[in-house]
């Protein structure tokens, strides 16, 4: 089918924000003096709330892993950043996406004024109808309520959802979709594997942004 809406995370599916992330994770845990894991598990970080990974990865309380999200961003909103590209053909698919007609739509679990930053610095913020995310304050990270925002914000029906699909690469992104009753498309450009995908109930998979633009339209 061709799909009307697309609703598309930022880390791992618009940019690869690895190093900037991963470089954010490093300060923090080098700050408390916390033991820092190897570049694998750094890397885990990569899309998921932040602050729950701290909590599943460090085995911390709420209070501390607030805390760690904090120096995290000492490090994120001075160079984190913009330690980050976007991917090679993403801004192809968005633009063939806005001349199919397709409303193109963010829903990431970044706080929404990083995102914002990120899409005005690299020069995509002009294919978006808009940009939603979480709260500073740590509110609206799980994808299911980011998912429902942006939708609300945009003023999207019940019978517009079915015609609505999600772009992620990781697992929570197909999983808030279903939650939201949305299509689910996966990409594995980014930093989810195929078998990650799977279990959380992709729909689609899409190796390439190429590829993923096919399948939507």
């Amino acid at each position: 089918m061709k799909y009307k809406i697309a609703l598309f995370d930022l880390d791992g599916t618009i940019t690869d924000s690895g190093p900037g992330i991963v470089n954010s994770i490093r300060y923090a845990l080098e700050k408390y003096r916390l033991p820092v894991p190897d570049e694998e598990i750094l890397r885990a970080f990569v899309g998921p709330p932040l602050k729950e990974q701290f909590q599943a990865v460090c085995g911390l309380d709420d209070v501390e892993s607030m805390r760690m999200v904090e120096a995290y961003r000492e490090y994120y909103t001075e160079k984190g950043i913009f330690e980050n590209s976007v991917y090679r053909g993403v801004p192809e698919l968005l633009e063939r996406l806005k001349e199919g007609g397709v409303r193109v739509l963010m829903a990431t679990s970044k706080p929404e004024k990083f995102a914002r930053q990120i899409a005005e610095h690299f020069d995509f913020a002009k294919y978006f109808e808009f940009i939603g995310g979480a709260c500073m304050d740590g509110r609206r990270t799980d994808k299911y309520e980011v998912i429902e925002y942006v939708i609300d914000s945009c003023g999207i029906t019940a019978e517009e959802r079915k015609s609505a699909v999600m772009i992620g690469d990781r697992s929570h992104d197909m999983i808030g979709a279903e939650k939201a009753g949305l299509h689910s498309l996966g990409v594995l450009y980014g930093y989810g594997s195929r078998e990650e995908l799977e279990a959380a109930g992709a729909e689609m998979i899409a190796e390439s942004p190429g590829e993923a633009g096919s399948m939507i339209l």
